[in-house]
C-alpha cells in the first residue's frame, strides 16, 4: 500500500491514502521503461521520450495507476512530474494551446499572449529538451493530442492515459486495465465498511466485487453507500445491486458502474439528487459551495454540506478548494439532467450560476479599490458570503479558481442563449485579472477572453463591442511583436467602429494603424494615417490629443529624413501643449524639435531650442525632466566644442537629481531612436 488512493473515474483521490492491487501492471510498466525500443535495436539512439500507455475505461483506476507509477519514478526523473488533462469531464477536448500554456506555467516559463498551437507546443518541447521529467497526460482522446507535446529527449518519460490505443505514436505497447482482482477489490471495499462487515460475510464481499466488475469507481460507490449505513450488511448491498436491472444503453463494460451509481443516486433525498444532477453543468466539472448553491437555489451552507456528503459517497472528488465531477460519472449525470429536468429549468440554473460568478468577480475586483470609493461602497452592500475580507484573500480565490472561471466564460459564450450574462462575466473576469495581476502578467488569459468577447459581438452584430475587442487583441499582438497581425486587427476595428459610428474607436483605430506602420518602418503610410487621426481630433477640438499626434507625425518625419516637416510638426505640438497648459509635454516637444534641428545640421538653433526646453521644464517643476534636459543640453554643447559649459550643465543635472537616481533620456513618442 502506498500514499495514493483509488481512482474515482480518471483522477487520483488522496482521501483514503491507500493503493490496492495492480502490482502486475506496475511491474509490466516498469519493465517497459527499460525495454529497448525499435530505434535502439536498430543501433540508433532513441530520438524522443518513451511513451507508456495505460488504457482502460473511465472508472477502471487508470489515472491512479499512472499517478502511482509516476510517484515511484521520482528518483529516476529528478525534474519532477508534469500533469495535464487532455479531455474535460464533459467530453470537451482541451485545445493543444491550452494544454501547452498550463504546462509552461507549471515550468515557470512565460507564454506569449496570442501564440498559436505550434509555437506553444514547440516551447514545451524545447523547455523539456534538457530535463529529466515525467509527463503525465491524462484522458487523451487520440495520438494527435499527445504527439505535439512529446519532447525530443530520451531522458524524459511520457505516461499517457487513454481509453484505447494511440494509433500514430510509434513503439507504444498499451497496458490495458480490466477489473481489479478479488483480493484487492475486497480490501478496497473494506476501507469503507470496516473489517467486521467483511469478516462476517466474506462471500457477500466477493459477490459485491463481482457485481461491480472489479471497477474501482463502482466499488467506491457501493462502499460509500455502505459507509453511510453502518447498520446495513454487505449482503444488503448485494441484494440491492442485483435488484437493479442493467442499463442496456451503456457499453457492457460500464454497466456495473452505472448500476452502482443508480444504487447511490436512488438513496439521495430529492434536493440532493437534483443538485448532484445539475453539477453536470459545472464548467470543466469543477464546483464549490457557491456553484452548487446557485445551481440548486439553496443556501451556501446547505450546498457545502451536500458537497461533503457527495465526497463521502464517492460521487465527487475533493480537488483543493473545489470539487471535481468524476469523468466516469459525468455522462451519467448529463443523462439524468436530460430525463429529469426541463430545458427551461436547466437554463435558469445555468443563468443563476453565471450570475453568482459575476457577482463574486465584481467583489474580487472591488476589494482592490480605495476605501470610500463607489466600488467599495457597493461591495459593502453585498451579502457577507460574496464579500472578501481583504485583497490578498480575493487574489488567492482568483488564482485557485482561475481554471474554472476561464471555463465558465468559455461555456457561457458557447451556450449562445445567455450572451448578455456571458458578456458581463467576461468583462468582470477581465477587470478582476487586471486588478490583481496586472494587464501584462495576465496578458495570455486576457487575450483569450477578448477573443470570446469578439465572438459574442460578431454573433450579435454588436459593432461597438467588436471594435473594442479587436483593439484589445491588436494591442496584445503589437506588444508581442506580431505587427502584421496587429495591423489587420486595427483595420478591422476601424471598420467595426465605423459601422457603430463610435468616434472613440474610429480615432483610436486610425492612430493605431499609423503606429503599426511606424513599427513596420513604413514611414509614408504611418504619416498618412497619423494625418487622418489628427484631422479627426481637430474636427472634435480635442486639443491634447491633437498636440500628441503632431508629435507622432514629427517622429515619423524624423525617421524618414523629412526634417522640415518634422520640425513643423514638433513646433505645432509645442503650440498645442502650450494651449492646454501641459508644461512638461511642451518641454519634451521642444527637446525633440532641438534633436531634429541637430539632425538637419543647424546646431546653433538646436542649442537655442534646447535651452528653451530646459527653461520650460524648470517652470513645470519636474525635477527629473529638468535634469534630463540639462544632460541633453550638455551633450549639444560638447558637440559644439564647449566642454566647460557642458560640464556646468552636467553638474546642475547631478545637483537636481541628488538621491533620485540617474536622469531618464528624453525620447520621442516612438520606441525607436
Amino acid at each position: 500500500m502506498t500514499d495514493q488512493a483509488v481512482d474515482l473515474g480518471g483522477r487520483a483521490e488522496p482521501a483514503r491514502g491507500q493503493f490496492f492491487g495492480r502490482q502486475r501492471e506496475l511491474k509490466a510498466l516498469r519493465a517497459d521503461i527499460e525495454r529497448a525500443g525499435l530505434d535502439t535495436i536498430a543501433g540508433r539512439k532513441a530520438p524522443r521520450a518513451r511513451v507508456l500507455l495505460i488504457a482502460g475505461r473511465p472508472g477502471s483506476g487508470r489515472t491512479v495507476l499512472a499517478e502511482q507509477l509516476a510517484g515511484r519514478l521520482t528518483d529516476e526523473y529528478p525534474d519532477g512530474v508534469l500533469r495535464a488533462r487532455l479531455t474535460e469531464p464533459g467530453g470537451r477536448r482541451v485545445p493543444a494551446e491550452e494544454t501547452a500554456r498550463a504546462l509552461l506555467d507549471s515550468l515557470g516559463v512565460p507564454s506569449p499572449p496570442g501564440a498559436d498551437e505550434d509555437e506553444l507546443t514547440s516551447m514545451v518541447r524545447e523547455t523539456l529538451a534538457t530535463r529529466r521529467t515525467v509527463l503525465l497526460l491524462d484522458d487523451a482522446a487520440d495520438a494527435e493530442q499527445v504527439d505535439p507535446l512529446l519532447p525530443d529527449n530520451p531522458d524524459c518519460l511520457a505516461i499517457a492515459v487513454a481509453e484505447g490505443p494511440l494509433t500514430g505514436i510509434a513503439d507504444v505497447r498499451p497496458c490495458t486495465l480490466g477489473g481489479m482482482d478479488a483480493k484487492a477489490a475486497i480490501e478496497l471495499l473494506g476501507t469503507f465498511t470496516g473489517s467486521v462487515r467483511i469478516t462476517v460475510d466474506p462471500q457477500a464481499a466477493e459477490t459485491v466485487a463481482e457485481e461491480c466488475g472489479g471497477l474501482p469507481a463502482a466499488l467506491v460507490l457501493v462502499g460509500g453507500w455502505l459507509a453511510a449505513r453502518p447498520k446495513s450488511s454487505v449482503a444488503d448491498a448485494t441484494k440491492r445491486l442485483r435488484a437493479l436491472p442493467d442499463d442496456e444503453e451503456q457499453p457492457k463494460g460500464l454497466r456495473p458502474l452505472a448500476r452502482a451509481f443508480r444504487l447511490v443516486y436512488g438513496s439521495l433525498p430529492g434536493p440532493s439528487a437534483r443538485i448532484l444532477r445539475l453539477l453536470a453543468l459545472a464548467p470543466a466539472g469543477l464546483a464549490d459551495a457557491h456553484t452548487a448553491s446557485a445551481l440548486g437555489g439553496c443556501s451556501v451552507s446547505d450546498a457545502q454540506k451536500m458537497l461533503d456528503d457527495f465526497v463521502t459517497l464517492g460521487l465527487l472528488h475533493a480537488a483543493g478548494v473545489q470539487y471535481q465531477v468524476p469523468g466516469s460519472l459525468a455522462p451519467l449525470l448529463r443523462a439524468l439532467v436530460e430525463t429529469h429536468d426541463r430545458p427551461a429549468e436547466v437554463q435558469l440554473a445555468r443563468a443563476r450560476m453565471l450570475e453568482r460568478t459575476v457577482r463574486q468577480l465584481q467583489s474580487c475586483r472591488a476589494i482592490t479599490e480605495p476605501d470610500g470609493s463607489p466600488a467599495r461602497k457597493k461591495l459593502a452592500g453585498l451579502p457577507r458570503a460574496l464579500r472578501f475580507p481583504n485583497a490578498w484573500t480575493a487574489a488567492e480565490w482568483l488564482r485557485l479558481r482561475q481554471p474554472s472561471l476561464l471555463a465558465s466564460a468559455r461555456v457561457a459564450v458557447e451556450d449562445g442563449e445567455l450572451d448578455t450574462l456571458a458578456r458581463r462575466l467576461v468583462a468582470a473576469l477581465v477587470r478582476a485579472l487586471a486588478a490583481h495581476r496586472g494587464t501584462e502578467a495576465a496578458a495570455p488569459e486576457l487575450y483569450g477572453l477578448h477573443q470570446l468577447v469578439l465572438g459574442v459581438a460578431e454573433r450579435r452584430e454588436l459593432h461597438r463591442e467588436a471594435a473594442a475587442a479587436l483593439l484589445n487583441l491588436a494591442d496584445l499582438d503589437a506588444q508581442t511583436g506580431r505587427m502584421e497581425e496587429a495591423l489587420v486587427r486595427y483595420r478591422s476595428a476601424l471598420d467595426a467602429g465605423r459601422r457603430a459610428n463610435d468616434l472613440y474607436a474610429i480615432g483610436r483605430a486610425t492612430e493605431s494603424v499609423g503606429g503599426a506602420y511606424q513599427e513596420l518602418g513604413d514611414w509614408q503610410r504611418a504619416a498618412d494615417w497619423y494625418g487622418r487621426a489628427l484631422a479627426q481630433r481637430q474636427a472634435r477640438e480635442e486639443r491634447a490629443d491633437e498636440a500628441r499626434l503632431y508629435g507622432r507625425l514629427g517622429a515619423v518625419y524624423s525617421y524618414a529624413g523629412r526634417y522640415g516637416d518634422a520640425l513643423r510638426s514638433w513646433r505645432a505640438a509645442v503650440a498645442g501643449y502650450r494651449k492646454v497648459g501641459d508644461l512638461p509635454s511642451q518641454a519634451r516637444a521642444l527637446s525633440e524639435a532641438a534633436r531634429v534641428q541637430e539632425y538637419a545640421g543647424r546646431p546653433e538653433e538646436s542649442l537655442h531650442t534646447c535651452r528653451e526646453a530646459v527653461e520650460w521644464a524648470r517652470q513645470a517643476g519636474d525635477v527629473r525632466l529638468h535634469a534630463a534636459l540639462q544632460l541633453r543640453l550638455a551633450d549639444t554643447l560638447d558637440r559644439l566644442g564647449d566642454p566647460a559649459a557642458a560640464r556646468l550643465h552636467r553638474t546642475t543635472a547631478e545637483r537636481l537629481l541628488g538621491e533620485e537616481g540617474s536622469a531618464c533620456e528624453i525620447r520621442s513618442t516612438s520606441a525607436k531612436d
